[in-house]
């Protein structure tokens, strides 16, 4: 099998759904994941109609067993991963939550990613070119929360702290995976125009989708254990 193959968490909507469709312009077979089954077929189903070859995953990312089956079913079908984007999050400050928002944020926005990239890390080490992209936010750069008033205005503590942590991970599996044919980076989508970030933010679905495709295409000489937002580079 020579098509690429990529997993696209939080699929069905947003960013990622966007993800998805632009990656499967490139002729790449996109996984779809998505908290139900039927949620991700009717994900690939929309997909399908624009001519992309999508594959519907159940997948809810705080689920262990969802990841083991989803990563034995690549192995069994693929035998290998080539891209993963880790787009799925919640921002649950920005409305009235009633739970535990900083341990539910570190639960889907950081320690999700981590299983899910620690289990399915052997398939992407198969793939003669992986990469992993993780969605984060430029609330979870340090620097940009201490020296700039945008940031500081629409920084909370849960959200900023769980995507400063996932931009850790980063940088660590950056390195664990030096020297091979991975290549792991952070991207900061810009205000989005979806259900998280509103209507009055400034760029399309379209254009907030463009880093992370772009990461998640390199070619090997490119980057890896860095942080952008478009075509810049953003401070930790």
């Amino acid at each position: 099998m020579t098509k690429t193959i990529a997993l696209i968490t939080g699929a069905n909507k947003g960013i990622g759904y966007e993800i998805a469709r632009q990656l499967g312009a490139q002729g790449i077979t996109v996984l779809t994941a998505a908290r139900t089954q039927s949620v991700a077929e009717e994900t690939a189903t929309k997909l399908a109609s624009e001519g992309i070859d999508a594959i519907g995953v159940e997948l809810e990312v705080t689920n262990a067993d969802h990841i083991k089956k989803l990563t034995q079913f690549i192995e069994s079908t693929y035998g290998r991963l080539d891209i993963l984007v880790n787009n799925a999050g919640v921002h649950l400050e920005k409305a009235a939550y009633e739970g535990d928002a900083l341990r539910d944020s570190f639960e889907v926005n950081t320690f999700a990613p981590f299983y899910i990239t620690e289990s399915l890390l052997p398939l992407l080490q198969k793939s003669e070119a992986g990469r992993i992209v993780n969605q984060s936010s430029g609330l979870g750069s340090i620097s940009l929360v201490l020296t700039n008033e945008l940031v500081q205005s629409l920084a909370t503590p849960a959200y900023c702290a769980s995507k400063a942590a996932l931009n850790m991970l980063t940088a660590y599996w950056s390195t664990r995976t030096k020297g091979t044919n991975i290549l792991v980076n952070t991207v900061h989508p810009g205000s989005v125009r979806t259900d998280m970030g509103g209507e009055q933010s400034e760029l399309s679905v379209e254009d907030g989708a463009k880093t992370a495709v772009r990461l998640a295409t390199l070619s090997a000489d490119g980057p890896t254990g860095g942080f952008y937002y478009m075509d810049s580079e953003l401070p930790w």
